[in-house]
């Protein structure tokens, strides 16, 4: 079959982000309403009256670090912009349209579902922006999609995770060499891998998450072939339940103690910049970093759409088609690239 003439709908899944100060409550309250996020004895009952007392609780605090970042997060734009280059990638192998699936904020997974329906694919590509996969990121963005989908006509293949795809991995390098030439000696700079935390309890359920973040630090670290001490730690926790460590404000702690003075942090669970990366790591961490005597510290930037992940994409998208092979090291065909 001629695949350059079929219509193939892509949708690119990530979680959203207020796009204006007067949006954050509401993007607080569609968070803690997701049962896969705040799971609770009797949740019907009590999810979204705890759900609004949290996010009128948190509004403020957030919408304070949201300020100083702009104003709102730039998450949209640039999936958009990863949107728009893949589909131009793509564009070499097929007729396609690759649309946006916020999770809790615009455009949301009904808004993809109805510009796939105006589209017609005869195929569709599930592509969640996550690396590495948890019940709380990829299996609920999934769980909607399911909820708002009907085409049982129509075939879907579904990217679950690529935390150990080339392509990223070599993103991954490619960038932390450009951070590390801002250094005087970059064979001093002290690795922060930080990735976004999780409960304790989701690992218990058998979530592969941990497992997957820690595979992607060690690709990372063997394919850009640095000798340079590292450490991975997690952050944003919230509540009071056990989650994974170290913290991210604990392991700075640690070095600054340890008389380390250059860290790079290094994002390994985010593929775009948001609140997590312009304000919880280039804000906050670099305040606790200069206060423990740390005098040389500096972020990775997230991927975004740089070439190389953006080429990883299009090689998942390809892949879950049958159009290319998935390559040696990658997630394999059975787990990355399954009929949903």
């Amino acid at each position: 079959m001629d695949n350059k003439r079929k219509r193939i709908g892509v949708v690119l899944f990530q979680l959203g982000g207020p796009d204006r100060l007067e949006a954050v409550e509401p993007f607080l309250y569609n968070l803690f309403c997701d049962p896969d996020i705040l799971d609770l004895p009797f949740g019907w009952l009590a999810r979204r009256p705890l759900a609004k007392w949290i996010s009128m609780r948190r509004a403020k605090k957030v919408a304070k670090a949201y300020a100083e970042i702009g104003g709102g997060s730039p998450i949209r734009e640039l999936t958009e912009r990863q949107a728009q280059a893949l589909e131009r990638e793509l564009s070499a192998h097929m007729d396609a349209r690759v649309v946006v699936a916020m999770r809790y904020w615009k455009p949301f997974t009904a808004d993809a579902v109805r510009a796939l329906n105006e589209y017609g694919p005869e195929e569709i590509v599930l592509l969640p922006l996550y690396p590495q996969f948890s019940f709380s990121t990829t299996g609920s963005s999934l769980k909607e999609w399911q909820r708002r989908f009907s085409n049982a006509g129509c075939p879907v293949h579904t990217v679950r995770s690529f935390h150990d795809h080339p392509k990223l991995i070599e993103a991954f390098v490619e960038n932390i060499h450009t951070s590390l030439a801002q250094f005087a000696e970059p064979e001093k700079v002290h690795f922060v891998f930080s990735a976004h935390g999780l409960p304790v309890s989701f690992i218990e359920r058998g979530d592969p998450y941990q497992q997957q973040v820690e595979e992607t630090v060690q690709r990372v670290m063997q394919h850009g072939g640095w000798n340079n001490p590292h450490v991975l730690c997690y952050q944003s926790k919230v509540g009071r339940q056990q989650w994974l460590e170290p913290s991210l404000d604990d392991t700075i702690a640690r070095l600054g103690a340890d008389g380390v003075t250059s860290v790079l942090v290094i994002p390994i669970s985010f593929v775009s910049e948001h609140i997590e990366t312009l304000h919880e790591l280039n804000i906050e961490a670099r305040e606790e970093a200069e206060a423990v005597g740390i005098r040389n510290f500096a972020v990775m930037p997230a991927l975004n759409d740089s070439p190389t992940f953006i080429a990883a994409l299009t090689e998942l998208v390809l892949g879950a088609l049958g159009l290319a092979p998935v390559p040696t090291g990658a997630t394999g065909r059975e787990r990355a690239a399954d009929s949903a």
